[in-house]
């Protein structure tokens, strides 16, 4: 509770902290997880979650998303706590069915069917951390994993057709190409987070719900933007999403 309170005061007040004090450093994924569950709290309700691997093998990690940092493309992301301002191309799908806990494991059909639209989207990043890669990386998971805003294109007709392992992206800042990238997605396969998120991850989630939003992983890596630039992600065939921060 009190790694959660420095975190949120860090980032309320915009004075970032360098690391957690030693002691109260988490030294487990699940101590990160519960100290993003309590600082998700203060931002009321949870609007989705995102999920990524660092590797098609690798077992994925998720965190929550505040239903109040969740906006349409084209929106001008205000406020003292667009500091760090990462942003990061991304896919994300909204949830079109309930997907309760249940004993017998979801297929991927399934889950398939309980997706209601794809998108093409733009998680923004923020942090408590003055560098988070200088910090322990247990404290950044801690720190909500970064997540900072969450920004959604329109839906994508037809996606169930895009060969995700082909698809290209860029990723433009004030109009310049800072990313250009095929296949770019470390976890490989998305299908495969939403299984585990609705497996696996149910017993933290509480199931996903008809409305979550569920974002997929950095296409592009962690591009910094300053203060009034804008931001522009573009896939080949999976739309675009676009921001400004003021």
């Amino acid at each position: 509770m009190n790694a959660a309170d420095l975190l949120l005061d860090a980032r309320r007040t915009n004075k970032p902290i360098a690391d957690l004090p030693k002691e109260l450093r988490p030294t487990t994924l699940e101590e990160a997880y519960f100290i993003q569950d309590r600082m998700s709290w203060i931002y009321e309700a949870i609007g989705g979650w995102k999920v990524g691997a660092p590797t098609p093998d690798a077992t994925p990690t998720f965190a929550p998303m505040p239903a109040m940092w969740i906006t349409c493309s084209g929106c001008e992301m205000r406020g003292p706590m667009h500091r760090y301002r990462g942003v990061e191309a991304e896919i994300a799908f909204h949830m079109g069915a309930d997907l309760p806990p249940r004993e017998t494991p979801y297929t991927g059909e399934e889950v398939n069917a309980a997706i209601g639209s794809m998108h093409p989207a733009i998680e923004v990043l923020e942090s408590a951390l003055v560098d988070p890669a200088q910090a322990t990386k247990l404290t950044s998971v801690a720190d909500m994993a970064m997540h900072g805003g969450f920004v959604y294109g329109a839906a994508v007709p037809n996606w169930q057709s895009i060969d995700f392992a082909k698809e290209s992206v860029t990723l433009a800042i004030d109009g310049a190409i800072r990313v250009e990238r095929t296949g770019s997605n470390t976890a490989g396969d998305l299908m495969r987070l939403l299984l585990w998120l609705a497996n696996e991850g149910a017993s933290r989630t509480g199931g996903l719900k008809k409305g979550d939003w569920i974002t997929t992983g950095s296409w592009t890596g962690n591009m910094q933007a300053n203060a009034g630039a804008s931001v522009d992600a573009r896939f080949s065939t999976a739309g675009r999403a676009y921001l400004r921060f003021a």
